[in-house]
């Protein structure tokens, strides 16, 4: 399997699901509601597929036929508002989880260093646990913001969708306005502790460009140890 092309597909698909998310929610459509969820399960597949795995394209098939069914009885817009919260869930628990040995970003630095975490200095072993604190703590609030406009959007969302009527109604519009500012919060945050991280931290890397290459170049296998 070509790395530089799954590389390369990933991010796009990865570009694009916001995209087709927002556009459903703005529109309130069904259609790229389908296809938001449809590039979710290729970025979660895109691996095997690639590989040729019969599994991976059989599960592709049945996705694919049922989110077509969703789409066009318009009821894909439902699970569609759920994601945001079970993605960014899915981060603040990753990020919480490892606190209770090597911090995630611990694990991350020491990787780019190409050593043990515990040769990292005390100071760096200090921030880098400090951030992952952080980082767990602004995820677990995003997925709660989240969550609670999921119940409230009309009207597709959890509480509507169950006869219940929500105590303050959420628009499918400003549903997907309110998701794009949390990403747009969430990628705030990390270019401004890059820049503080840059003066904390001086000579370690030329520039955030050259700090995502040095990432980028860390390969899957590195990602798949540093997540368990």
């Amino acid at each position: 399997m070509n790395e530089r092309l799954a590389t390369i597909l990933r991010v796009a698909l990865v570009l694009a699901y916001p995209v087709l998310a927002h556009v459903a929610g703005s529109l309130h459509d069904g259609r790229y509601a389908s296809l938001a969820l449809a590039d979710l399960a290729l970025i979660a597949l895109l691996r095997p597929l690639l590989q040729g795995r019969a599994w991976a394209w059989t599960s592709l098939g049945v996705t694919c036929v049922t989110l077509s069914w969703l789409g066009q009885s318009g009821l894909a817009l439902e699970p569609l508002l759920l994601v945001p919260a079970a993605i960014v869930g899915g981060a603040a628990w990753m990020f919480g989880r490892t606190l209770r040995g090597v911090p995630l970003i611990t694990r991350m630095v020491a990787g780019l260093d190409g050593i043990p975490a515990a040769q990292l200095s005390p100071a760096l072993l200090r921030y880098t646990r400090n951030l992952t604190v952080s980082w767990a703590v602004l995820l677990s609030a995003v997925a709660l913001v989240n969550l609670l406009l999921a119940l409230l959007a009309v009207p597709d969302g959890l509480l509507a969708s169950n006869g219940i009527s929500p105590p303050v109604a959420v628009s499918h519009r400003q549903w997907s306005w309110a998701t794009a500012l949390n990403l747009a919060l969430m990628i705030g945050f990390f270019l401004v502790e890059f820049a503080v991280r840059q003066r904390r931290f001086p000579g370690r890397y030329r520039n955030l460009w050259d700090f995502l290459r040095r990432i980028s170049r860390l390969g899957p296998a590195f990602w798949r140890d540093i997540a368990r």
